[in-house]
């Protein structure tokens, strides 16, 4: 009995990581269109000054890259754990936006005090925390 209750345990576990996993591929396939879309203005003004880009570039690159991430995500089960990595990678790379929004008050999304913008940054680390948790990215073989 003892077997089959850990079997049902590692089950559930495994059901939960893919309901995750999907649950963050349609985060990021919405945010994705939010930049090409809703939000692209928003998103303009979170790219930092110091980027030597071009700021509707860097939304639009970043829009197509979440939507790439969030459908294989959903749909690319045979590279769960190397789209994980991939994920948690991408929210390393945006976070210097989060920053720069903190560090130069600048309100966007509904963000509009130190408190809130402060808040956000919190998040980012939980994202990245996602990507590889739902994929089980750091398991070794």
């Amino acid at each position: 009995m003892h077997e089959t209750g850990a079997k049902v345990m590692r089950s559930a576990a495994l059901w939960a990581r893919r309901v995750s996993q999907v649950a963050l591929g349609a985060f990021l396939v919405t945010a994705g269109t939010s930049h090409l879309t809703v939000s692209r203005l928003e998103f303009q003004a979170q790219v930092p000054t110091w980027l030597p880009l071009d700021p509707d570039f860097v939304v639009v690159s970043s829009g197509i890259v979440e939507i790439l991430l969030g459908l294989s995500l959903i749909a690319l089960w045979r590279f769960r754990r190397r789209v994980g990595l991939a994920a948690a990678l991408f929210f390393v790379a945006i976070f210097p936006g989060n920053i720069n929004q903190f560090v130069n008050g600048i309100n966007a999304f509904g963000l509009n005090s130190d408190s809130a913008r402060a808040t956000r940054l919190l998040f980012q680390p939980v994202l990245v925390l996602w990507a590889l948790w739902s994929t089980d990215a750091l398991r070794r073989r």
